[in-house]
C-alpha cells in the first residue's frame, strides 16, 4: 500500500502542468524545463489572444503570466480547479483580478525587486534628461544633416541643477529616483498616502500635499500603482495646478494619465514636455503624442535591463516551484489564500 501511494504521489507530482504564456529572457525557464514537471511554453513571441490563453492554459497547475495576460474568474474557471498559482512576471498585477483568484484558492505572486526598482528609476531619469536637454530632437536633426556648425540658439534646454523634482509615490522606485536627485542638487517634493519621516531623513526629501507638489515642481515623475483612486489622476484639473512648462514623466501605468488631456496641455504649452513609457490604451498610443517634438516615447521598457529581467524570471520560477513543492513563495499578493491553504 505504501508503495502504491508513493507511485501515485510521483505520478501526480510529475504530471503537474506548468504553462508559460511567453518566452522570457535569461536562464530561469531552464530550471522549469529541468524540474521534471510537464512544461509548456507558448511558441508565439507575442501576447496570446484570450482564446489561445484558455486553450493552452486549460488543465495547468501553475501559470507564469505577463502583464499582457488578462486573468479573471472566467479564465480561472476554464483553466480548472487544479490551478494553484498565477506567477506574474511583473511588479504590477492589475492584469489579474486578484479577488477572483482568491475566491478560487489560487495564489497570486508578483516579482518586485531592487533590480527592477533600479532599472525603472534609471529610465525615469533618462526620460527627464532627454526632455530637459532635448536629446531626441537634436539627434534627429543631426542625423537629417541639419547640423552646419555650432550655433548659440539651437535646442536650448534647461538645467536640472537647483530645480524642484516632484515624486508622486515614494515606494521602492520613487525612493531610488529621489536618491539620484541629490547629484543634481535638486529640491525633492514627494507625495504618498502617509508621510514617511524616515525617508525624509535618509533622502532629504520634503513631504507635500499633491496641490503643492503640482504647483512647485519643475519635473514630475509618477511612481504609483494603478488603482481606482489613481486612474486618470493626472488630468485637466491636475495640469491646471502645475507650473507652466513642467516636464511630466510616467514609467508607472499608462492609465494614471488622462492621455488626451495631456495632449491638450502639451499643445497649450502648459506642459513643456512629456516622457512616457506606458500608455492608457497600450499598445495603442494617441497619434497626436507621436507627432509632438517635445514628447519622448518608449515601448514599456523601463524595467528592461538584463539584470532586472533575470531577477524577475528567477522570482517567477521560484514561486511556481515552491508552491508545487508545498512551500511558501515570496511576494504573495493575496496572503490570505496561502494562510487558508495551510490550515
Amino acid at each position: 500500500m505504501v508503495i502504491l501511494d508513493l507511485y501515485l504521489y510521483l505520478y501526480l507530482n510529475y504530471h503537474m502542468k506548468i504553462f508559460v504564456t511567453r518566452k522570457i529572457p535569461g536562464t530561469a525557464l531552464d530550471r522549469l524545463k529541468n524540474s521534471g514537471y510537464d512544461i509548456e511554453i507558448s511558441e508565439f513571441d507575442r501576447p496570446l489572444s484570450a482564446e489561445e490563453l484558455l486553450e493552452k492554459g486549460k488543465g495547468a497547475d501553475a501559470l507564469l503570466t505577463l502583464l499582457t495576460d488578462k486573468i479573471n474568474g472566467e479564465v480561472l474557471d476554464v483553466i480548472g480547479p487544479q490551478l494553484k498559482i498565477v506567477s506574474n512576471y511583473a511588479v504590477g498585477f492589475d492584469n489579474i483580478v486578484v479577488e477572483d483568484a482568491s475566491q478560487r484558492g489560487v495564489v497570486v505572486v508578483n516579482t518586485p525587486s531592487q533590480e527592477v526598482d533600479e532599472a525603472v528609476a534609471e529610465h525615469a531619469w533618462a526620460l527627464m534628461l532627454a526632455l530637459a536637454r532635448r536629446i531626441v530632437e537634436a539627434d534627429e536633426s543631426t542625423k537629417r544633416g541639419a547640423y552646419k556648425g555650432w550655433e548659440p540658439g539651437i535646442f536650448l534646454g534647461k538645467n536640472l541643477i537647483g530645480k524642484t523634482l516632484g515624486i508622486v509615490g515614494l515606494g521602492g522606485i520613487g525612493s531610488m529616483v529621489a536618491r539620484r536627485a541629490s547629484g543634481w542638487q535638486m529640491r525633492v517634493l514627494y507625495n504618498k498616502r502617509s508621510r514617511d519621516e524616515g525617508a525624509e531623513k535618509e533622502l532629504g526629501v520634503e513631504y507635500a500635499d499633491i496641490d503643492k507638489l503640482y504647483a512647485e515642481s519643475d519635473f514630475i515623475t509618477l511612481h504609483v500603482p494603478l488603482t481606482d483612486e489613481t486612474r486618470h489622476m493626472i488630468n485637466k484639473d491636475a495640469f491646471s495646478k502645475m507650473k507652466d512648462g513642467v516636464i511630466v514623466v510616467n514609467t508607472a501605468r499608462g492609465s494614471i494619465v488622462a492621455e488626451q488631456e495631456l495632449v491638450d496641455a502639451l499643445r497649450e504649452g502648459k506642459v513643456g514636455g512629456a516622457g512616457l513609457d506606458v500608455y492608457d490604451a497600450e499598445p495603442n498610443i494617441n497619434p497626436e503624442l507621436i507627432s509632438m517634438e517635445n514628447v519622448v516615447l518608449t515601448p514599456h521598457i523601463a524595467s528592461a535591463t538584463w539584470e532586472a529581467r533575470q531577477k524577475m524570471g528567477q522570482q517567477a520560477v521560484d514561486a511556481i516551484l515552491k508552491i508545487l513543492n508545498g512551500e511558501k513563495p515570496e511576494n504573495i499578493v493575496n496572503e490570505d489564500v496561502w494562510n487558508k491553504r495551510r490550515k
